[in-house]
């Protein structure tokens, strides 16, 4: 059993409580996924139930952690620095149990993974696998040192398709506790027994969690259904309210006007008016209690709204976007072929995904067709890379990196917009190391919403959003009047937005 009994989550710097009384249990055969809007302290939980020693940093905690006898394996959600500059070999013999493993039980693994046999021996560095490659090699370490209890933060992001289905049946196939924290939609949906939900409300002055044992789906139609009925109730009790105090108002005013007029010479009528005035007092006494225990509208957190491109980035129909020809795709080092015959053309408001296994060279292809199209001048392109802090600067806050100018106003409005991204005031004064993945996606969303650009260039651009927000950014971009080149492996994406997708293999893009 895991259990979480009244742990409370204080921000260190801004002294938010990002989760307050928290309780949780977890047996064998329970797979439970942690939901809830970036900056929600999810990560923050995951850490402090592996190792409270984790979270200290950045939030206070308090509260009881049961293990019982558990062995808890934990999969962060980027590879630790440390771990970057190590040879395969050399990750791969920390594990403690990775020299008592047979050969043929690590051929196994290999083959389950769909890497080479020789995989674990390898000189290659850790910091140079592609980000799926980095997913599995973790995961594949965690699970030698025999867990009892899986703690995955964001295990789905950057694996391929055949990588996501394999996960599927990881969770679904372990008879003990998983605990995981996912941005994709449909591994919560095949996968989730428990749904953990923590939500910021209130402008995020007020936490609050909710633990349903069901899965995504019936969660969230329930979800809705209890809050329609709730401001159903609401609305109905207002306007009952209304009505009554309306008639409330003319009898006291009744009253009132009455005495006011009263003449001394007639006592016995002014008693019984006083007397009927403690009554109506009283009345409204009563009337004030009955409105505390009244339904009020349902407070929930709201997902993210904002406009990607207006009609100025409309790309016109016949318009060539790219024409895309390449010989040899090779590794950023250049000493390996990855791809060759690369052919790719996109013509006006098309929504184009690549996709493709993990090491490939998805992310090298589109950081070469990125190169290409920021130099254009004929079209307006901006570009949001897999590692966003290619891109963003860490050591300033979100207002200074999307506007240089200092001006007082655009300042204003910039902070406008990143209110309506579910930034509070503070978030605003952090600077964006502090943020979480999703809060520095949005920073590089807003940036584009704010340019001009009419081909947006996006690699994974739904990995960090919450399950509750990536049906909205699935919206935006779809509706994005521009056009779109794009890499996912988010199969509602590929779905939703895409209007062709290719396939990326050694032999060219099909």
């Amino acid at each position: 059993m895991l259990q979480i009994r009244n742990l409370t989550i204080t921000h260190r710097k801004d002294l938010r409580i990002i989760l307050e009384k928290f309780n949780m249990a977890l047996n064998d055969g329970d797979k439970a996924v942690i939901i809830g809007e970036e900056g929600n302290g999810k990560s923050t939980l995951m850490k402090w139930i592996y190792n409270p020693e984790l979270a200290e940093n950045y939030s206070e905690c308090e509260g009881e952690r049961v293990t019982s006898k558990e062995v808890l394996g934990y999969l962060p959600q980027e590879l630790p620095e440390a771990d970057k500059a190590k040879t395969l070999y050399e990750y791969f013999s920390e594990a403690q149990f990775f020299y008592d493993k047979e050969p043929k039980e690590l051929s196994e693994m290999a083959m389950k993974f769909q890497v080479p046999s020789d995989f674990f021996y390898s000189d290659q560095k850790m910091g140079s696998l592609s980000g799926g490659e980095k997913v599995k090699a973790q995961l594949m370490r965690l699970l030698m040192d025999n867990p009892t209890v899986l703690l995955l933060d964001e295990p789905s992001n950057d694996i391929d398709i055949s990588t996501l289905e394999l996960l599927e049946r990881l969770i679904n196939d372990w008879k003990h506790i998983v605990l995981f924290i996912s941005h994709d939609e449909t591994l919560i949906e095949n996968t989730a027994n428990v749904i953990i939900h923590i939500e910021q409300i209130m402008r995020k002055t007020k936490s609050r969690y909710t633990v349903v044992r069901d899965n995504y789906s019936n969660y969230i139609e329930r979800r809705a259904e209890n809050f329609e009925r709730q401001a159903q109730q609401a609305q109905s009790d207002q306007r009952k309210k209304k009505i009554r105090d309306e008639k409330y108002a003319r009898i006291y005013n009744s009253v009132e006007h009455a005495q006011a007029v009263i003449t001394r010479q007639d006592p016995a009528t002014a008693k019984n008016l006083k007397d009927k005035m403690h009554t109506v007092k009283a009345m409204g006494k009563r009337f004030e209690k009955e409105d505390e225990n009244m339904t009020q509208m349902p407070e929930q957190e709201e997902a993210i709204f904002f406009k990607l491109g207006d009609e100025s980035a409309r790309m016109p129909a016949g318009k060539t976007v790219i024409e895309y020809e390449l010989d040899e795709l090779r590794t950023p080092d250049g000493e390996k072929v990855l791809s060759k015959d690369i052919f790719l053309r996109v013509r006006g408001p098309e929504k184009i995904c690549i996709v493709g296994t993990n090491g490939v060279g998805k992310t090298t292809l589109l950081k070469r067709m990125a190169e290409e199209l920021l130099s254009r001048k004929d079209i307006k392109a901006q570009y949001m890379p897999q590692n966003y802090e290619e891109l963003l600067d860490l050591d300033v806050m979100p207002v200074e990196f999307l506007d240089d100018t200092g001006d007082r106003a655009i300042r204003t409005r910039i902070r406008t917009y990143l209110g309506s991204l579910k930034y509070t005031a503070d978030e605003m004064d952090h600077s964006i190391r502090e943020l979480s993945g999703g809060q520095k996606a949005k920073v590089l969303l807003l940036k584009m919403s704010l340019s001009d650009a009419n081909v947006l260039i996006l690699d994974e651009p739904t990995r960090n959003f919450s399950p509750l927000s990536g049906p909205v950014i699935r919206k935006m971009i779809a509706s994005f009047p521009g056009a779109v080149i794009s890499i996912s492996h988010d199969r509602k994406y590929i779905e939703e937005v895409c209007t062709k997708t290719y396939t990326l293999t050694e032999k060219g893009l099909t």
